[in-house]
């Protein structure tokens, strides 16, 4: 018999509006990773964005007899966090503690990780000027950056995680590039493009 993280989603969403706790502890262990790094990408501060995810799951957990069970639900989830991120930054501002290295593959990792002291010192001076870069963008192109360069999203992932057109996921995303690119020059020059010029899969 599989065990509650390996039922299908759609058998543990069913238990969940039911009322079982279990089935929902199981659908926080499979999506609590995910959105703790878009949560950490959008206001750069590890604690902050533990204490937005738990309260997004806590809203989730309580609104769980309105869920629609033909929906997925990290969309849903991520609606909830979104808004919480994005008035915590309303609140706090966008500058906020550096909490990141871009890594070739798209993910996030801890700055200043790995064995070479210099290279570890290099990364995290990237990653600063990068999270300053990030930091002067708006919530809605710093978020659709995190989600396509750093969590590697689609363009068709990310349209159905904003529950946007398509078309609208490209046109922000070029708008985002731009703004990024323009204050990734005033701080390093030209050569610094590397992420805004990156390649595109679809």
């Amino acid at each position: 018999m599989a065990s509650r993280g390996q039922e299908p989603e759609s058998t543990l969403l069913r238990r969940a509006r039911d009322g079982d706790r279990e089935a929902f502890a199981a659908l926080v262990h499979r999506y609590r990773g995910e959105a703790l790094q878009v949560a950490l990408g959008v206001v750069g501060n590890a604690e902050d964005a533990r204490d937005l995810t738990q309260e997004a799951f806590l809203r989730a957990l309580a609104n769980m007899h309105r869920f629609e069970l033909e929906r997925p639900f990290f969309p849903w989830l991520y609606k909830i966090l979104r808004n919480l991120c994005f008035n915590f930054l309303a609140k706090r501002g966008r500058h906020g503690e550096c909490p990141l290295v871009l890594e070739s593959d798209g993910g996030i990792d801890p700055r200043g990780h790995g064995d070479d002291p210099l290279e570890s010192a290099a990364a995290a001076e990237r990653a600063e000027k990068l999270w300053e870069a990030l930091s002067t963008l708006s919530d809605e192109h710093r978020e659709i950056i995190v989600l396509r360069h750093f969590r590697d999203l689609s363009y068709q992932e990310i349209a159905t995680l904003l529950a946007i057109p398509r078309g609208t996921v490209m046109s922000r995303l070029f708008y985002a590039r731009n703004a990024l690119r323009a204050a990734l020059d005033a701080q390093l020059g030209p050569e610094s493009r590397s992420l805004s010029e990156a390649p595109e899969v679809t």
